[in-house]
C-alpha cells in the first residue's frame, strides 16, 4: 500500500507492505497498518457501512469510499495507492478539510411550508418518489471533489457551491409544500452556470444519484424559464414586474 503521509505544509507517499484477509476492503488495510506499522496515521472514518460518507478517500487516483472498495478489486501483488481527496485543504495524511461545504450549505433557505390545512398535508406518491433519490445523499463529497469547475479552479469555491449543494436545491425546490423562492439564489449565488454537464460527479456517487440529470439541468432550467424565457420577458414587462 502506498499511503500519503503529510500535512499542509507538505507530505510525500510511504510504502507498506501488509497482508490482505479474504473480504477485506481498503479501509480494513489501512486500519491494519495504522495497528501494526503507522500508529500516527490519519484517517477519517465512522461506519464502515458505505451510509456516512466518513472515508472519501483517492484510491489509485479514482475517487471513492473506502469502506466500500473491495481489495479483492485488485491484481494480488499490485501496488494501491491510497491518497486524500485533492480538491479540498489537507489537515493530515488521509484527511481532508471540507468545512466549505458546511459554509455552504448555510446560504441555502430552510424549506418553509404552508400553513397545515385541515386535515393535514397531502403529497403524490411521484413527489415524495422524487425527492427521495436526494435524499440518499451522504455527504461523502466525492463530487465535489471531481467537480473541475472547484478541483482545477479553486478560485472558484467564492461563486460556486457544486454539485452536492445542487442537489440540496433541489430537493428543496421540488418539494411540493416549499413555498421559498431560491430561483435568484440558484442563479447568481450558486454559479450553476459554471457547470458544463460533464457527469462526472454522477460517475463517482456512490448511492447512484443522478445529479446531473435530476438535479442540475431542472435547476438550470427553472432558471432559463425565470430569466431567459422571451415570452416570460415579457409577460413581465407589460406587467411591470
Amino acid at each position: 500500500m502506498r499511503v500519503f503521509r503529510g500535512d499542509a505544509s507538505g507530505g510525500a507517499f510511504v510504502d507498506y507492505r501488509v497482508d490482505s484477509e479474504e473480504g477485506d476492503v481498503v479501509l480494513d488495510v489501512i486500519h491494519r497498518i495504522q495497528a501494526t506499522q503507522a500508529n500516527d496515521l490519519a484517517v477519517r472514518w465512522n461506519c464502515k457501512a458505505g451510509k456516512c460518507g466518513s472515508c472519501s478517500a483517492e484510491v489509485n487516483g479514482r475517487p471513492c469510499l473506502t469502506c466500500m472498495t473491495r481489495m479483492n478489486t485488485f491484481e494480488p501483488g499490485a501496488t494501491i495507492t491510497v491518497s486524500p481527496l485533492k480538491t479540498f485543504p489537507l489537515i493530515k495524511d488521509l484527511v481532508s478539510d471540507v468545512s466549505f461545504n458546511y459554509e455552504v450549505a448555510k446560504k441555502i433557505p430552510a424549506f418553509q411550508a404552508p400553513p397545515q390545512p385541515e386535515g393535514g398535508y397531502r403529497i403524490a406518491q411521484e413527489d415524495i418518489d422524487r425527492g427521495q433519490e436526494f435524499r440518499k445523499c451522504i455527504e461523502c463529497f466525492l463530487c465535489q471533489n471531481v467537480c473541475h469547475v472547484i478541483r482545477d479552479h479553486p478560485e472558484n469555491k467564492p461563486s460556486f457551491f457544486g454539485p452536492r449543494i445542487f442537489v440540496r436545491l433541489a430537493e428543496l425546490e421540488m418539494h411540493p409544500l416549499d413555498t421559498a423562492d431560491r430561483t435568484e439564489l440558484i442563479r447568481e449565488a450558486s454559479g450553476i452556470g459554471y457547470c458544463n454537464i460533464t457527469k462526472c460527479c454522477t460517475e463517482v456517487c456512490p448511492e447512484d444519484i443522478h445529479i446531473t440529470d435530476n438535479a442540475i439541468i431542472p435547476l438550470k432550467e427553472r432558471v432559463a424559464d425565470r430569466y431567459y424565457d422571451p415570452v416570460r420577458w415579457l409577460l413581465r414587462k407589460i406587467r411591470g414586474k
